[in-house]
């Protein structure tokens, strides 16, 4: 665990370093394209420090943007890279205006963008790259390895080997008790008792054992005095597939080992503080910026369209089902079935409350009960009090996603799953989004949400009604 860390703080150290450089250079292309001489220092030095304190910032919020990884899919790293210099883009501009810097070119900043970018882009690539042929010296030779035990544990190792070729393991077999398995043709080596003389046949270098450890204490001690004796590496793999379905998360208290069923970064008070901060700095900024020009033509238009309150105010369960008044601009003609879902061409629905549905204005009172703490920007969408009692009894996992607050937007919505939930498919994937979410939460992917929600609300949707 210390050389994991230790190489993880130098891995960041150097990528940092890399993008500095590249963004000085991005800094001098620009100035030779627009002025003919590379000096920027000279006539833009606040500003490439400025740039730089903001990709630091960046980097530090989220560290899949300066962590290299071998396993990353690269779309995965084009689209990281992308919504963190959006990030960097608002904090730069913030600082441009705070600072007063006058008489900067919009022409000039794009281009050190797109330098930055590219140029971030590629060194990222080529780190990617220098980062396996280094991993390639330390591990040298290509290493045999064999896995006891063909169950979930085993086969999932199986295809982790099969997927990245750089981690230098060459796959040569299960050994698992003859029956117990649907392997493939051709896996199964054989049984338990021939593991030894095989791995000495074959010059096997590691044994990974992923059978359920309690039940196997002493083969495990044998296969340990029999690897120390011909020089073999023994890799134990606990095999949770007997008490859960899914991966788990690990993560130690002193030298005990703790286990938790999903991934809980939400619960780490570092991040519960900086989504926060971003919650009430994103929604003081939405309520003292866009309210006091929307609310008026807003509040005129519904009042046109119908009698009856601007507002519309409803209960709905949020975190740990604790319920909490939801605001929102009224988009219905006052009805007595407020717990009825909106449905295409509803009836009740009047025409601004249309438009209002399909651009998500009618959400932006929300930003209230962010800032009073019952909501966040981002997170799994509020649902009615009935479709609590009637999903969580039919639906796996339904009640996770109240762990956390409900927000404005969330993962679910941006990938289409929004609207009416005629069938409990459509639900199920809205949970499945939801927990998702939870379990992989990071900074970027809340500005990432709130990006595709803006360019959702620019192209309407088809299933907002």
């Amino acid at each position: 665990m210390e050389k994991y860390m230790y190489h993880a703080k130098v891995s960041r150290i150097l990528v940092l370093t890399a993008d500095f450089c590249l963004i000085a250079i991005s800094f001098a292309l620009s100035q030779m394209l627009w002025t003919g001489n590379g000096d920027f220092m000279k006539a833009s030095g606040l500003l490439f420090v400025l740039f730089c304190l903001s990709w630091w910032i960046v980097s530090g919020i989220s560290e899949s943007v300066s962590r290299i990884s071998m396993t990353k899919d690269f779309r995965h790293s084009i689209m990281d890279l992308l919504t963190a210099f959006c990030f960097h883009l608002v904090i730069v501009f913030v600082c441009i205006l705070s600072l007063g810097i006058q008489n900067l070119s919009q022409s000039y900043l794009i281009s050190i963008y797109s330098f930055a970018f590219v140029s971030i882009l590629l060194g990222r690539f080529v780190l990617t790259f220098a980062t396996k042929q280094y991993k390639n010296l330390e591990y040298g030779k290509v290493r045999k390895v064999v896995i006891i035990g063909g169950g979930n544990t085993g086969q999932s190792l199986y295809r982790f080997f099969q997927r990245n070729p750089t981690f230098r393991h060459r796959f040569m077999g299960f050994f698992d008790e003859s029956g117990t398995t649907n392997l493939p043709q051709g896996l199964l080596k054989g049984n338990i008792s021939e593991v030894k003389s095989y791995c000495l046949e074959h010059h096997i270098d590691e044994i990974y054992f992923t059978l359920p450890l309690n039940e196997h204490k002493a083969l495990i001690d044998d296969l340990t005095r029999f690897a120390d004796d011909n020089f073999l590496f023994v890799r134990l793999i606990p095999d949770f597939s007997s008490v859960m379905r899914k991966d788990v998360n690990m993560y130690f208290l002193d030298q005990i080992p703790v286990i938790t069923i999903r991934k809980e970064p939400l619960e780490v008070v570092f991040n519960q503080i900086l989504k926060r901060s971003f919650d009430i700095v994103f929604s003081l900024t939405v309520i003292l910026l866009v309210f006091p020009f929307v609310l008026p033509p807003i509040a005129l238009l519904i009042k046109l369209s119908s009698e009856g309150p601007i507002f519309f105010t409803q209960l709905r369960p949020g975190k740990k089902n604790r319920l909490f008044k939801c605001y929102k601009f009224r988009t219905m003609r006052p009805n007595n079935q407020t717990e009825l879902q909106a449905t295409k061409n509803d009836p009740r629905v009047t025409r601004i409350g249309r438009f209002l549905r399909k651009t998500n204005l009618d959400e932006l009172p929300q930003f209230f009960n962010v800032l009073l703490g019952d909501m966040s920007v981002v997170g799994p969408r509020p649902n009615l009090i009935t479709q609590l009692e009637e999903y969580s009894k039919v639906i796996e996992h339904y009640k996770v996603r109240h762990f956390v607050n409900p927000g404005i937007t969330g993962y679910a919505q941006v990938n289409g799953y929004r609207g009416e939930t005629k069938q409990l498919h459509l639900m199920q994937k809205r949970v499945e989004y939801d927990v998702m979410y939870m379990e992989n939460w990071s900074f970027m992917l809340d500005l990432k949400i709130i990006f595709l929600t803006v360019w959702n609300m620019v192209k309407g949707e088809k299933n907002a009604y």
